[in-house]
């Protein structure tokens, strides 16, 4: 049957975003720098810690979600072919919500059935499931929760290819993934392209992180012997044994935790997860895609927990992460030269193979695997792909745009423009700017930021080098008696670290015209410095030129509680209004300055409110909750002469997120052949 390109609507149980922070992400600063650890060779060449960023700065933190579902209609574009049907959400970052096998009548990946944002990505929100394409950063990328560009073109010979694209801000590099399912093809190809069109060396960094369900048989095939681990450092650790338990099969990892598999360079770069009769899905790209990934949630109590969190209330649904990406961990970045294109091809199929064969010895698996893909597609046909649809990956889009993507991609391009520039990606439609890019238009054009009154929420932020210079120069200029330039300025030198000259630009703003806004920024120039109990006193204040902003909120909350002023916390707590204080970060606040001032019953009200304290954003890897948890059970023991040990104690699960415990690791379960 000839490819069908299909745009439509679906209805999912989805939260709902509610917007951003109204906040620049001053909370998330970390200018701290890893580097290489002890455990590696001198022939392992990873990049540890290179192209570390301190914050999501510009962006803002997409944190204002909460935990009810309703149903929501949401555009998809479907692709299929006699053996595929690939489902593509571009609201969500492109994701590729299933890739169903049309003559097996199967998933070949895991597909939530509820669209649940919870706080695993680089800006907070996150969705599991599917595939999702992460560029620029480490961790899931910036547009993993918004819209990306999305449009239609097509092959020579006619087969039709969705296209999806977006500017990246801290990077600046464009990022281009154009997707075909050819008639007659097994495999779903995924033609990607990063574009530095910088005259400068930029950090790289890109990992397709591909979930698929983990059953007591599902084992990951991959060609290699090692892979790197972060017990107490970064080490070379052997596949498939690796402290007695043979860790290709998820059933078998004890806790949450990487295997960054260690592919020799001349090995086909491929990875699959195969159930007891040797079926499942197999991914592999070109040569530039060397790194693979095993993700797992672990056998233990936590990560049960998590994989809830992110689905249906109650489900017993898991799954593990298969993720490819460019360097050969997700600690690194890669150096992308100026002026450069990076691209390769990727392919996703249903695989099978031979059961006996795949969950026996590991050499006889990898070989077997090794040849059942070459069935489906050869390395050499990856590459002809991949040359043969240059023209097309370079060439613009032939169909209607169906949806846009923000409009940072058209003001760079206007920037450029009026500076005597080239545009970049010329082949590429990046629309209008829109109303967050008024203000850096307004400055382009005319030297000088617009007017803004202080009650309202600053639209945006810059960090790029020539908006700063263009932003230096205007309050020298026509913005010298600006507050607001002097607060932007402000803001983006505290994110650059240069915090004496922010505390002076923001205290100018503030004599020019006080702001929450410039007290925030403040606030976390006093944090930066070491002093966390200034930091509290001025984020408090903010808070009350703005009663109302649940960021605020939360944000002063945590300060005070960092601070160990637990009693103006619970005074700030006590100032707002009731649906102030029922949100989630508030409440947890609230109830740690409890249990720090022994009010133990009042600690363990909030707790178990309405069936316990519900934390929408709650960090992966934060054990807030379970912390507090045992801090009352702690305090309780200790009043009432029980005794008591944190390390063995029981918690209940919807409080326990240990998911990195190994010692509270279930029995490993034996497969079972069909």
């Amino acid at each position: 049957m000839p490819t069908k390109l299909e745009i439509t609507t679906i209805t999912m149980p989805c939260q709902q975003m509610n917007g951003e922070s109204s906040l620049p992400p001053l909370s998330k600063l970390n200018f701290w720098h890893r580097t290489g650890d002890s455990g590696l060779s001198e022939d392992d060449e990873l990049f540890i810690g290179y192209g570390h960023v301190p914050s999501p700065f510009p962006y803002r933190m997409q944190d204002m979600y909460t935990r009810p579902l309703q149903d929501t209609q949401m555009q998809a574009v479907v692709l299929e072919n006699e053996y595929l049907i690939a489902t593509f959400l571009p609201q969500w970052g492109g994701k590729l919500m299933s890739l169903f096998d049309k003559e097996n009548q199967k998933d070949l990946l895991y597909k939530n059935p509820v669209m649940r944002p919870c706080n695993l990505a680089f800006r907070n929100a996150w969705t599991s499931g599917g595939v999702e394409w992460n560029c620029g950063m480490f961790g899931h990328h910036v547009h993993t929760c918004e819209p990306m560009f999305t449009t239609t073109t097509k092959l020579d010979d006619g087969t039709p290819v969705l296209r999806m694209y977006e500017f990246e801000r801290i990077r600046q590099v464009v990022q281009q993934m154009d997707f075909f399912l050819p008639a007659g093809s097994r495999v779903l190809f995924a033609r990607n392209r990063i574009i530095n069109p910088l005259p400068d060396v930029v950090p790289m960094y890109w990992w397709s992180n591909i979930a698929v369900p983990e059953t007591p048989d599902t084992r990951i095939i991959v060609d290699a012997d090692g892979a790197y681990v972060a017990d107490k450092n970064t080490s070379l650790a052997p596949i498939p044994v690796y402290n007695g338990d043979d860790v290709t099969y998820p059933i078998n990892v004890p806790a949450a935790g990487d295997y960054f598999y260690n592919i020799p360079p001349k090995n086909r770069k491929f990875e699959a997860a195969v159930d007891a009769d040797g079926y499942g899905l197999i991914h592999t790209s070109t040569m530039r895609l060397k790194g693979r990934k095993l993700f797992c949630w672990g056998q233990n109590p936590g990560g049960d927990r998590w994989q809830e969190y992110l689905t249906e209330d109650g489900s017993a649904d898991r799954y593990v992460e298969l993720q490819a990406g460019l360097a050969h961990t997700q600690y690194e970045c890669i150096p992308m030269p100026p002026h450069t294109t990076w691209e390769w091809l990727e392919a996703y199929g249903a695989l099978q193979a031979d059961g006996d064969k795949v969950h026996g010895e590991w050499e006889g698996a990898k070989a077997e695997v090794r040849q059942r893909l070459n069935a489906i597609v050869t390395d050499d046909e990856m590459d002809r792909i991949l040359a043969d649809t240059k023209k097309m990956a370079t060439s613009a889009a032939t169909g209607e745009m169906i949806l846009l993507g923000s409009g940072w991609g058209a003001l760079e391009n206007m920037r450029r423009k009026q500076q005597g520039q080239t545009c970049m990606a010329s082949h590429l439609d990046f629309g209008t700017p829109g109303p967050e890019q008024a203000d850096w238009i307004c400055l382009l054009k005319r030297g000088f930021f617009p007017e803004h009154a202080t009650g309202e929420i600053p639209p945006s932020w810059m960090l790029q080098t020539e908006w700063v210079r263009m932003m230096e120069a205007a309050i020298e200029g026509g913005d010298r008696f600006s507050w607001y330039a002097h607060l932007q300025l402000g803001i983006t030198y505290l994110c650059m670290n240069r915090l004496d000259e922010a505390a002076s630009l923001l205290e100018k703003s503030m004599l020019l015209c006080p702001s929450c806004w410039a007290v925030y920024g403040m606030a976390h120039v006093q944090r930066q410095m070491g002093n966390h109990a200034a930091a509290a006193t001025l984020a408090a204040k903010a808070y009350r030129m703005r009663p109302t902003d649940v960021s605020l909120a939360k944000e002063t909350m945590e300060l005070l509680i960092d601070a160990q002023m637990y009693e103006d916390a619970l005074e700030l707590a006590a100032e707002m209004v009731p649906a102030m204080q029922t949100v989630g970060r508030v409440q947890l606040y609230t109830a740690q300055a409890h249990i720090r001032l022994d009010h133990i019953e009042e600690a363990e009200a909030v707790l178990y409110a309405a069936g316990g304290v519900a934390l929408p954003d709650i960090r992966e890897g934060e054990l807030s909750i379970t912390e507090l948890y045992l801090d009352i059970a702690e305090k309780k023991a200790a009043r009432d002469g029980v005794a008591f040990d944190r390390e063995t104690a029981s918690v209940p699960p919807v409080f326990d997120y240990r998911q990195c415990d190994s010692t509270r690791r279930r029995p490993a379960r034996k497969r079972v052949r069909g």
